[in-house]
């Protein structure tokens, strides 16, 4: 795995859970509203992104595959703590590597949960296995199973920069697949590129016409465009009085309604950490169960700040 450590430039900050560096009470995020919780199926990935803020690769085991088993035990979790979630999420590296991955969709299709899978559709996702495994689900569940595809830009030629020479072609072959399949798509891209949202919705409409993808370019749920997550950057610190100044609330705070489960290499049991930003912080990792993970979550990192709060971004298909 690549080197976390804090960044110079944010030297003194994000230290202390309770206090910003300048003495200020730091926020907090209440769980209000659980309406997703995130599995991340393990940190390999079949292709090494050049700013994969989650390191995946095809030699990062530092996060194990999940089971079926272990993922409907957090289901039956759900149903005990009578946690209202709508949705299971998961996330990688990449998750049609995980060997369960169709059986822990059908669990929690068969338990009335809608599906976000983020994937980028190439080699795993195009296995035989696994397209008869899709197959089989859209079959019964086609309306509460959406495939999030890793489209980085809309140009080939920004999208390779990105992840390497002809993924950019295999991840449409994967998309037209799934088009026939009529499997339905959304898009994650992201916003690094030199051009203004409404330059990049306009790319997006375009390559989504060219290839007859049924996805809203311009619809901020459809094509989301994440914002970049440079952990060279200096980053404000959030404190209590910023909701009102920022005029936002906690519970617009993606870890006000998700959680996301991990399996670390080597550990006994998946533990709960607060956000699928940070799976590898020991400070954010609530427990080994749901009950554990209610406790508020104080936003001690630079990407509490620059991703969810100053960016607006969220990682649900809500």
């Amino acid at each position: 795995m690549k080197d976390t450590a804090p960044n110079p430039a944010n030297q003194g900050k994000f230290q202390d859970p309770a206090r910003t560096a300048d003495g200020q009470p730091r926020a907090t995020v209440p769980l209000s509203h659980p309406e997703t919780l995130w599995f991340n199926t393990g940190s390999q990935c079949n292709i090494e992104c050049l700013n994969c803020f989650m390191f995946s690769s095809p030699g990062n085991d530092s996060l194990v595959y999940i089971t079926e088993a272990e993922m409907r035990g957090y289901l039956d979790q759900i149903a005990a703590r009578g946690w209202p979630v709508t949705e299971i999420g998961f996330t990688g590296g990449e998750p049609f590597m995980n060997p369960d991955m169709i059986g822990m969709t059908r669990a929690a299709l068969e338990a009335g949960l809608n599906v976000l899978i983020l994937t980028n559709a190439m080699r795993p996702m195009m296995r035989p296995a696994m397209r008869a495994g899709l197959l089989e689900l859209a079959e019964q569940w086609r309306a509460r199973l959406t495939l999030r595809i890793s489209v980085d830009h809309w140009s080939q030629a920004c999208h390779d920069t990105e992840r390497g020479a002809g993924s950019f072609a295999r991840t449409l072959q994967g998309m037209q697949w799934l088009r026939d399949a009529g499997i339905r798509m959304t898009v994650a891209g992201r916003t690094v590129w030199s051009e203004t949202e409404a330059e990049a919705r306009a790319g997006y409409a375009r390559l989504y016409a060219e290839h007859g993808f049924e996805i809203d370019a311009h619809s901020p749920g459809a094509t989301v465009l994440f914002p970049e997550m440079d952990e060279a950057e200096d980053v404000p610190e959030i404190t209590t009085a910023c909701w009102d100044i920022l005029g936002k609330s906690p519970g617009d705070v993606m870890c006000a309604s998700s959680r996301m489960v991990v399996k670390r290499k080597g550990a006994d049991s998946p533990a709960v950490v607060s956000c699928t930003l940070l799976p590898y912080a020991p400070e954010f990792e609530m427990g080994t169960t749901l009950a554990e993970a209610e406790r508020d979550v104080a936003l001690n990192h630079p990407h509490c700040a620059k991703f969810c709060v100053l960016g607006g971004a969220c990682c649900s298909g809500g």
